[in-house]
């Protein structure tokens, strides 16, 4: 992690924090920032949130360069709802394993094989992906848009299968899921997680929707990072076992320090409940993205329109 006391790298200011503030000046620019970003990327970001509160705030934001620290669908995301401005991510790498789990061409196909059903997104998807389908969702509020759908109206649920699985549960929809998924998310040891149950028999489980049922029957909460947030701020429970993108206890940390937040061990000994595609961002790359205005987010015009209807219906849904 990189912070004003560290030996800067060639050709880096000394303090990027401070660097990083007067290129929001210049640029009149905004960062915004996921919660599985790394601490200091979270320290410098004007405003951190989930899918559906970063989608509002690019909506809504009178800045002339976003700054998104976060992977490529949410910087995609910023620049459908901002076509005329410039979108900046800080580390053209930054993908996501589950929308590469959705490829457009065979995507096409699934659609093609199901002419009746509407399609239901979920935001962690390509461009290509947001145009074919009908309303955009987040972990947020699909639960909440599937329920405002006719009962009769037959759904594709796209592309994460638990989230689909969550969904369905919750509404009691009969939901056609394309069979998507999150390394990070599915990557978690239902065993192990006992084991630190065990360990910290006070502790509650909290946990996100995009992992799989086998840790979902055990969790004291389910909810998107945001509503994981909230949930351990008000609850009077002191200890947590946080299941989902390590990079979130670093805000929990922040809002409650006085209570104890513990990841979630996954199966294999490594760090892979830590995001690698989120990680790939830096304060570093974010300073020279800001500087350089580059690598910029551009997609095709016809793409970026028929994208747009399904994100806008999903903002109107969650009003």
């Amino acid at each position: 992690m990189f912070t004003t006391a560290s030996a800067p790298a060639i050709g880096l200011p000394k303090d990027l924090f401070g660097a990083i503030e007067t290129l929001k000046t210049e640029l009149n620019a905004i960062v915004l920032a996921h919660y599985y970003q790394e601490p200091d990327i979270q320290d410098i970001a004007d405003y951190i949130g989930d899918s559906l509160g970063l989608s509002q705030k690019a909506a809504a934001t009178d800045a002339d360069v976003i700054v998104f620290a976060g992977v490529h669908f949410m910087a995609e995301t910023a620049k459908i709802l901002n076509p005329d401005k410039m979108v900046l991510l800080p580390d053209l790498a930054a993908g996501c394993s589950l929308a590469d789990s959705c490829p457009p061409a065979e995507f096409a196909k699934f659609k093609a094989a199901h002419a009746d059903h509407i399609v239901v997104s979920y935001i962690n998807c390509t461009a290509e992906i947001k145009a074919m389908s009908d309303i955009i969702c987040t972990s947020s509020n699909a639960v909440k848009l599937v329920n405002q759908l006719p009962p009769e109206q037959p759904i594709i649920f796209a592309p994460d299968r638990n989230l689909g699985r969550y969904v369905a549960a919750q509404t009691g929809r009969d939901l056609v899921l394309w069979q998507g998924s999150c390394i990070v998310h599915e990557t978690f040891s239902e065993k192990k997680m006992l084991q630190l149950k065990m360990e910290h028999p006070n502790a509650e489980i909290v946990a996100h929707p995009e992992c799989e049922a086998a840790i979902l029957r055990h969790a004291n909460f389910i909810g998107s990072t945001t509503a994981l947030l909230k949930y351990v701020e008000s609850s009077e429970t002191q200890q947590f076992i946080v299941v989902t993108e390590a990079g979130i206890i670093h805000q929990m940390e922040k809002q409650v320090p006085q209570k104890l937040f513990i990841p979630a061990p996954p199966e294999a000994n490594c760090q892979c409940n830590e995001c690698p595609h989120m990680r790939l961002n830096t304060l570093e790359k974010l300073y020279l993205a800001m500087k350089n205005r580059t690598p910029e987010i551009t997609l095709p015009a016809d793409i970026q329109q028929q994208a747009l209807a399904p994100i806008q219906r999903m903002l109107a849904m969650s009003a």
